[in-house]
């Protein structure tokens, strides 16, 4: 007889697991069927699911049975993401419980700790998956940092070195100075705070008496300047335009430069230009040729190319002694209040600080044209379709992206140096010390590269690290390229666009033919929700 109500938690297990057993859920690539694709996107290593994975799995798993019932030979392919940054500080978090750090455990003790944590949370994640009814094809189940996804990783990074494509190059970066590592523009956090904007009177080298008054929420970082920038058509400064001015506190003369990123209309008209600590000023730097002074460490405290008496100073501290020292002197014009926006680590909590250093690069911008053109032709369609604007905004105006992290846990660079910092870029170090011994005519010792890869790099491959790339298996044959993408707008750019490019590079075809974008579940305040 029938219970008057039913009970789902009762039945549901049952006949799950008899279908997946059966494997019901399962591709099949003898089939004669049509084929469909979707990758999964890989929920990060961190936690627990939320309300957001459950939009975004239903959606794939509607998808999926829909095929499978038309006769489709359907292929939706699990896995997880080991999230680097992310799934360290999970780690180093239970650490600082035990009053330790990943540093007392050494890096291949810390690695195997992570690896302990990922196998917990990854089977929490699977267990919620199969709890939700979710059908993909289990056995497949693939991890970002497993042995054949680490092969592609290692495949693609030498490859597109040795293309030109990736390179080491000293820019700024997102600096975390508290976690200090390197951080992309999705874990930045900008923060409208009240501030302040001072202006300050920089005196010019050859008529003392005159000055050029710069305004700055920033005073700390005047230290740095290596020139102040006007405008070239504001009539206030024509006959300033090559000369030079004093840098206060430091006695430095730098040049004034006509720049259109001065704009008459703000402030003064007139900008310091620190290339070193602003993102702006760093492309007013390239294009005039300027010093770029880097005055902070990774702690951001002040450095030796600072005056002595500010050397070893907190930046905020600094901050104090320069806005005191220039009023003493004269030299502090006004305040104003300002409200403004100041970028935060959204994990670390503390103030992001520009920085000069050396970094891997990919060559973004090469790699995006044949990716616009696919979506241009209509190879990859988005839906809804206005989202295509913000694909292409994006992907016009790409920057050179910054692929390495300043990490334990995640795919560690494979580039040894040398002694006299010559750089082997292999696959594996026997690769490596051969090419050196091939180099210098002898046997060296070399060091690896201590850095990881971003987590968008590995993910990037995903639609086809999956299905055995680089071995050419009889899965990438089939079902690359895939049909749908699920996903939500907030990785348009972090994780659509750059498969796009991989895809496109090393497989020759887009990864999938449409890419449906979905809403976001936000928390009350409005911010969206994530594993933390």
């Amino acid at each position: 007889m029938l219970d008057k109500t039913f009970e789902p938690a009762a039945v549901e297990q049952k006949h799950y697991q008899a279908d997946e057993a059966a494997g019901r859920f399962a591709a099949n690539p003898t089939s004669n069927a049509t084929p469909h694709t979707i990758m999964m996107p890989p929920p990060n290593v961190t936690g627990s699911l939320h309300m957001g994975h459950a939009l975004n799995m239903t959606l794939q798993d509607v998808l999926t049975r829909y095929r499978r019932m038309q006769g489709r030979d359907a292929l939706w392919q699990p896995g997880t993401d080991h999230a680097g940054i992310a799934t360290q500080m999970v780690v180093e978090r239970q650490l600082g419980e035990k009053g330790q750090t990943r540093h007392d455990l050494g890096r291949e003790g810390f690695i195997d700790r992570v690896w302990a944590w990922k196998e917990e949370s990854g089977n929490t994640i699977t267990g919620q998956l199969r709890r939700l009814g979710a059908s993909p094809d289990w056995p497949r189940e693939r991890f970002t940092m497993d042995e054949g996804l680490s092969a592609a990783v290692r495949r693609v990074f030498v490859s597109l070195y040795h293309e030109g494509l990736i390179y080491k190059d000293k820019r700024l970066v997102n600096w975390d100075p508290k976690l200090h590592t390197a951080i992309s523009d999705l874990e930045v956090e900008s923060k409208e705070i009240d501030g302040n904007l001072w202006h300050f009177k920089y005196p010019l080298a050859e008529q003392k008496d005159r000055f050029l008054i710069v305004a700055t929420t920033r005073p700390e970082t005047m230290l740095g300047d290596t020139a102040v920038a006007v405008n070239p058509e504001d009539d206030r400064y024509k006959d300033l335009i090559g000369q030079m001015v004093e840098l206060p506190l430091v006695g430095r003369l730098i040049p004034v430069v006509a720049d259109d990123y001065a704009d008459p209309e703000t402030g003064s008209g007139a900008v310091k230009i620190t290339p070193a600590h602003d993102f702006n000023d760093f492309e007013v730097g390239r294009r005039h040729d300027l010093e770029m002074i880097n005055i902070f460490d990774q702690d951001a405290q002040l450095n030796d190319e600072v005056p002595e008496a500010y050397r070893g100073l907190d930046r905020y501290d600094a901050r104090k002694k320069v806005i005191a020292e220039l009023e003493a002197l004269g030299l502090l014009d006004k305040i104003e209040p300002h409200r403004h926006t100041v970028p935060h680590g959204d994990r670390s909590g503390v103030v992001i600080e520009p920085w000069l250093t050396d970094q891997w690069y990919c060559d973004a911008k090469t790699l995006a044209q044949p990716a616009i053109k696919a979506v241009e032709e209509g190879r990859t369609e988005f839906v809804p379709k206005n989202w295509e604007n913000t694909y292409y905004d994006w992907m016009r105006n790409i920057q050179p992206w910054c692929i390495s992290r300043q990490l334990w846990w995640g795919h560690q660079i494979p580039a040894w140096y040398a002694e006299d910092g010559t750089v082997f870029v292999q696959e594996t170090e026997a690769e490596a010390q051969a090419a050196a011994e091939k180099h210098f005519g002898k046997p060296v010792a070399l060091t690896r590269d201590g850095d990881v890869l971003d987590t968008w790099f590995s993910s990037a491959l995903w639609p086809f690290s999956t299905i055995g790339w680089p071995e050419q298996t009889p899965e990438l044959a089939r079902y690359y390229p895939g049909d749908v993408l699920v996903t939500g707008f907030d990785i348009i750019f972090f994780w659509v666009a750059r498969m796009m490019m991989m895809g496109r590079h090393f497989m020759g075809d887009v990864p999938f033919s449409m890419v449906y974008i979905h809403a976001l579940v936000l928390v009350e305040k409005g911010q969206k929700m994530s594993n933390s």
